[in-house]
């Protein structure tokens, strides 16, 4: 059984189900069937690229925290132009001959970094009253889209050129819509931009580095082995502390029992027998409770 982390690097045009489809015949043409689990951390768009963690396995238990995830992108914007969709898919709906200055494009970016309001655009994921709401627009019914808190915890200005706009890299929160940030980000230039260029960077501990083609993928379907495309699931786990649990300990956590007396500091870890991630587990006031808990038991099969 596979259990643990394929982290594509999803091209143009692929939306987030095809990519994970992709996957899904893969294994079956590598003989696992369906007997595999398998999800994704992080929805993008298909004219988006980069980071897409898919989970297999006892993994999938893990593709909320993913969600929740904070994200970096890279994103360019061509000013003068705004689209309904606000990136190349769209129609001009508004124009502007003002083209701001790479001293001006850096010098509103303060205005976007920390805690800030924006409204998701029209054509998003987003349900209102049950509808996505790019069904909505693309039905031409007008929603009032309401603005939502996000955090950009870092925000810069990457490249600059008077023909083709700006480039910029963003580390966002969940819930932060790109494209939303470079509309408002052309609004404050007194122009109107599109994004022409969007790329995810990383999301939570997986960066590009951890990335493999769909090329990539298609060799493991054709025989190549699996260990050379798949990252433990503990790999998702980067940014939480292990705790060391003895075999008697481990077997009290499988069972859900609660463990008393351990000398650790309160919050959220990883439990390990060994080398085997047994649950995520919460530690309050020197006692262990289980989060979720993870079968592996079959990780050798």
């Amino acid at each position: 059984m596979a259990h643990g982390w394929i982290i594509l690097d999803k091209p143009l045009g692929l939306g987030s189900t095809q990519a994970v489809a992709a996957v899904k015949r893969n294994l079956r043409e590598a003989g696992y069937g369906k007997k595999v689990k398998v999800g994704h951390g992080g929805t993008l768009d298909p004219l988006a690229s980069g980071i897409l963690p898919v989970a297999l396995g006892e993994a999938t238990k893990l593709t909320g925290r993913m969600l929740d995830a904070s994200k970096i992108y890279e994103f360019s914007v061509r000013f003068g132009e705004e689209t309904d969709t606000l990136d190349l898919e769209g129609k001009v709906i508004a124009t502007s001959e003002v083209r701001p200055t790479a001293e001006q494009a850096k010098a509103v970016l303060e205005r976007f970094t920390g805690p800030i309001e924006q409204v998701p655009p029209m054509y998003s994921a987003l349900k209102i009253d049950g509808e996505r709401a790019y069904d909505l627009a693309r039905a031409g019914v007008e929603v009032e889209m309401k603005s939502r808190s996000v955090t950009v915890f870092d925000l810069a200005l990457l490249r600059f050129d008077e023909a083709e706009g700006a480039t910029f890299v963003a580390h966002v929160s969940k819930g932060t819509y790109i494209r939303s940030l470079a509309r408002d980000i052309a609004r404050a230039l007194g122009t109107c931009g599109t994004v022409t260029l969007l790329r995810r960077i990383k999301a939570g501990p997986f960066d590009l580095s951890h990335a493999i083609s769909l090329d990539k993928l298609n060799e493991f379907g054709k025989g190549a082995p699996l260990e050379q495309i798949l990252l433990p699931l503990e790999a998702g786990l980067d940014d939480i502390p292990a705790i060391d649990l003895t075999p008697e300990q481990a077997g009290a956590v499988r069972q859900g029992r609660v463990l008393t007396g351990m000398p650790h500091e309160d919050g959220l870890y990883c439990g390990f027998e060994g080398a085997t991630p047994v649950a995520l587990v919460q530690l309050t006031d020197h006692e262990v409770r289980v989060v979720r808990g993870f079968n592996l038991s079959d990780v050798a099969e």
